[in-house]
């Protein structure tokens, strides 16, 4: 059976949504989805930089991230053809285990456990494909590389791209005739 590693945060956890909507109340801001296609959250404002340090340390933030559409019913389809591994590079935000350990549990139940992996380096998943939205970890990784369309990667070129959950189903049902 062929793995599919697939990482959380702007996969299949909202992670910019639930940040956005924190930061413009914080703030009284009203920057949009829209606004950071392409760039960097500290180029659109510098205060967006340290507001996001501080979620990112904040144990509880990661507990209650939106699921993305349709990913909870793809990822149920694939995990009948193929072993599923979430892969998050979570040694990045220590204080993120417990809540993102939590919230898979919650909202994939149907997931194996054990196949959760809390790592920085994904190159060490042994998996065929890697569905992520940052494209550095398909640089050392051995299998093919799917790179998820979120705000912050919108004009990267180069990979295999898919824009929502309908899509990665699309591309694995046309692997598979």
């Amino acid at each position: 059976m062929k793995r599919i590693a697939i990482d959380m945060d702007e996969v299949i956890a909202d992670f910019i949504g639930k940040y956005l909507l924190h930061f413009n109340r914080s703030f009284n801001g009203s920057v949009t989805v829209e606004q950071l296609h392409g760039t960097r959250f500290q180029e659109l404002d510098p205060q967006m930089e340290v507001y996001l340090h501080e979620c990112l340390e904040d144990p509880l933030f990661f507990g209650d991230l939106p699921v993305m559409p349709d990913s909870q019913e793809v990822i149920r389809e694939l995990s009948e053809r193929y072993e599923i591994f979430i892969a998050t590079a979570a040694m990045e935000v220590p204080a993120s285990f417990t809540a993102k350990y939590r919230w898979l549990k919650e909202h994939f139940p149907f997931l194996n456990e054990m196949n959760f992996v809390f790592c920085g380096d994904k190159s060490i998943i042994d998996a065929d494909y890697l569905i992520d939205d940052n494209s550095r970890h398909f640089k050392r990784f051995k299998g093919q590389g799917i790179l998820y369309t979120s705000p912050l990667n919108m004009y990267e070129t180069g990979f295999v791209r898919v824009n929502n959950w309908k899509e990665v189903r699309e591309y694995f049902h046309s692997l598979n005739g």
